[in-house]
């Protein structure tokens, strides 16, 4: 058995998720739209050109949950997931994913988003097993600030040896689906890297090393 690990963003999905969550804040009254839509795209742009560090994207992002409690985001997070994100999955996403499951490897999703809006559109998938960075909480409430391990770049793999070992989970055959140049450490790492409508970096990278390249579009 085998794992099959799976970025997110422009992997599984056609759109970044937190981009849409926002969109989805604001037609919901949690945020204002016309202030919060052009910084947010800004940072997306500076984010996937390395001139960002995902600390300062969360740190703006995530304040329109603050005084939130977890579940009433997870609720809005699990109509977002039925309403924006099921219908953007890409055809050869889903047909991978089964073929993973025909074969009987564990699945696991590893996004920079938000855990609990990760589990949400994982559930959507009947996928069990989501990481992705959690949000710190006092008293009940989110405070709109991280904690633990930030699940990007070489945190991506922090957070899947702590997921071994809290599930049992023996290091071995993996295989990892990813876009983006951000991803490379975790790529590097497993014995079956796929790049995924890579960006140019990654792109370039894969054909050096002669990995699998896929056209999700």
């Amino acid at each position: 058995m085998a794992l099959a690990i799976f970025d997110l963003d422009e992997t599984l999905i056609a759109g970044n998720s937190p981009s849409l969550w926002g969109r989805y804040l604001g037609a919901q009254g949690w945020l204002d739209l016309e202030q919060f839509v052009p910084r947010e795209q800004a940072m997306v742009r500076l984010y996937a050109e390395r001139q960002l560090t995902l600390e300062d994207y969360l740190a703006f992002t995530l304040q329109p949950l603050a005084g939130r409690t977890p579940a009433e985001c997870r609720a809005l997070a699990d109509r977002f997931s039925a309403e924006v994100i099921a219908p953007l999955f890409y055809t050869q996403a889903l047909q991978c994913l089964e073929r993973h499951r025909a074969a009987g490897d564990a699945i696991l999703v590893i996004s920079a988003t938000q855990r609990f809006l990760v589990e949400s559109i994982c559930a959507q998938l009947d996928i069990e097993h989501a990481l992705g960075t959690d949000m710190e909480v006092v008293e009940g409430r989110y405070t709109g600030r991280t904690q633990g391990i930030l699940t990007y770049r070489e945190g991506k793999i922090a957070a899947l040896q702590q997921w071994r070992a809290r599930c049992g989970v023996p290091a071995g055959d993996s295989h990892f689906y990813s876009d983006s140049q951000n991803d490379l450490p975790l790529l590097c790492a497993v014995e079956h890297p796929h790049a995924v409508n890579p960006d140019p970096t990654l792109r370039a990278h894969a054909e050096a090393q002669g990995w699998d390249i896929l056209d999700w579009r």
